[in-house]
C-alpha cells in the first residue's frame, strides 16, 4: 500500500514543484509601459485669440505640459495654474505680431513654443515641461 501512494503522491509533488518554478522563474515577466509624454496635460481655457502681422489674426488653443497633476481650487472646479492669468499674457505677447506663416510652418511652430516654455519658465513660477498648440486657425 505504501508503493502505490508514492507512486500517486511522487508525480503530484513533481508537478507541484516543476508549476511553481515555471511561475517565478521561467514566466514571462509583464512589461512595464513607459509613457512616451510624462507628464499632466492642462488645456489653458478659453482659447486664444492673436493679432497677428498683416492684420492677420489666429484662434489657437494652448495646453501646458506639468510635472504634477494641478489641484483644483475647491471641489467641482477645474484645475488651472496658478498663476494662470501671467501664463496667458506671456502666451499672448509673445504670439501677437509673428506672421501667419510661422504658425502655420512647423519649424516656425517649434520655435515659437520653445520661447513660450521659456519665458514662461523664466517670468513665472510655474513649472511647465513644455507647451503644446492644439488647435490652430489662422485667418
Amino acid at each position: 500500500m505504501s508503493k502505490k501512494k508514492l507512486l500517486i503522491i511522487g508525480p503530484v509533488v513533481l508537478l507541484l514543484v516543476v508549476g511553481v518554478a515555471y511561475k517565478k522563474v521561467l514566466a514571462p515577466k509583464p512589461a512595464v509601459v513607459k509613457q512616451k509624454i510624462e507628464g499632466h496635460l492642462l488645456a489653458l481655457d478659453p482659447e486664444f485669440v492673436i493679432n497677428l502681422a498683416a492684420g492677420r489674426y489666429a484662434k489657437i488653443t494652448v495646453a501646458v505640459l506639468l510635472k504634477e497633476a494641478p489641484v483644483p481650487p475647491s471641489v467641482g472646479e477645474a484645475p488651472g495654474l496658478m498663476q494662470n492669468a501671467a501664463v496667458r499674457a506671456i502666451i499672448t505677447d509673445d504670439l501677437t505680431g509673428v506672421s501667419a506663416q510661422s504658425l502655420t510652418s512647423k519649424a516656425g511652430r517649434k520655435r515659437i513654443l520653445i520661447e513660450i516654455k521659456d519665458h514662461i519658465r523664466t517670468t513665472t513660477d510655474e513649472h511647465i515641461l513644455g507647451v503644446y498648440f492644439t488647435d490652430i486657425a489662422v485667418q
